[in-house]
């Protein structure tokens, strides 16, 4: 298999995972808040159906954006990836906001009712530590090898997660052991609060691909320090980069001996081309050469 359909199947093996575990945790955490009422299993509720939103949008992502190039599409389809998660933070503020507001009113409530089944909410909430501590480090592994910002943007909500999740535990057990329900609402409101944090993080990453905006300056930094040291080639100018989806768009101009043959000018850009793309295999490589001055 070669390594881009490697790592197009571990991408897609991360993002199958990511709605699986998302699905069923939307179904034991209806069940746990029918039974509880609580509203910090109402929050992380709602962040598990977002995630299944944001999984399942992930996943279609990836899917679209692996299409090669069209005569439409000139420079691929990358570009989902970022519409996606664009749509997904618009979807996750909204659910925040809803469950702040909400939290907040049970606070400010001169009697707040009583939570239930605090037990069986306990065993859904730690069922959901277990299964997003397990993706968390499944995705981890192959955002590692293959470099995928939906994946690794996924894994760093899903660790997000594991906070609300922790609290709507503890605030089960005060609830249980002191009566103390009003925890409930503090941790509603913080998760409420997180989430909208986290939305704003993911749409401003989005935001900032869909507006071109240039590649991680270390990634700029290494594609220079490769060109600079790079047998026959005297200089270079005009690197530019820009992000879609997971995806760089590489342009470079270097600058070689006008004597050379077309043939050896060729060798010399495609080499290092090769290289960069070894290096940084998210990357799609524009060489142009120029005459270098005297």
């Amino acid at each position: 298999m070669s390594p881009i359909r490697s790592q197009l199947s571990l991408n897609l093996s991360a993002g199958a995972a990511s709605v699986s575990v998302a699905l069923v945790l939307v179904v034991v955490k209806l069940w746990a808040l029918s039974a509880t009422d609580a509203l910090s299993i109402a929050a992380s509720l709602a962040d598990s159906a977002m995630d299944l939103i944001v999984s399942l949008g992930g996943l279609w992502a990836m899917i679209y954006a692996a299409r090669p190039p069209d005569e439409d599409h000139a420079f691929g389809h990358s570009s989902a990836e970022d519409l996606a998660a664009l749509g997904q933070a618009v979807f996750i503020s909204v659910s925040g906001l809803v469950i702040a507001a909400a939290a907040a009113r049970r606070l400010m409530s001169d009697a707040p009712p009583p939570l239930a089944a605090q037990g069986e909410g306990i065993a859904v909430m730690l069922l959901s530590v277990v299964l997003t501590v397990a993706l968390v480090l499944w995705q981890r592994r192959v955002s590692a090898r293959t470099g995928n910002r939906v994946v690794a943007a996924d894994s760093l909500h899903y660790l997000g997660d594991l906070v609300p999740n922790i609290g709507a535990i503890l605030a089960l057990w005060a609830s249980a052991q002191f009566g103390l329900s009003q925890v409930d609402s503090v941790v509603a409101l913080a998760a409420g609060v997180g989430m909208v944090v986290g939305a704003l993080r993911i749409g401003g990453g989005a935001w900032d691909a869909l507006m071109d905006r240039a590649a991680d300056p270390a990634l700029v930094a290494g594609i220079a320090e490769l060109t600079r040291t790079w047998p026959g080639v005297a200089g270079f100018h005009d690197l530019k980069t820009r992000t879609a989806g997971s995806r760089v768009f590489v342009h470079l101009h270097i600058e070689l001996d006008g004597d050379l043959t077309l043939r050896r000018a060729h060798e010399i850009g495609a080499g290092l081309k090769q290289t960069i793309l070894l290096a940084y295999p998210q990357c799609d490589v524009i060489i142009h050469k120029d005459v270098a001055r005297d």
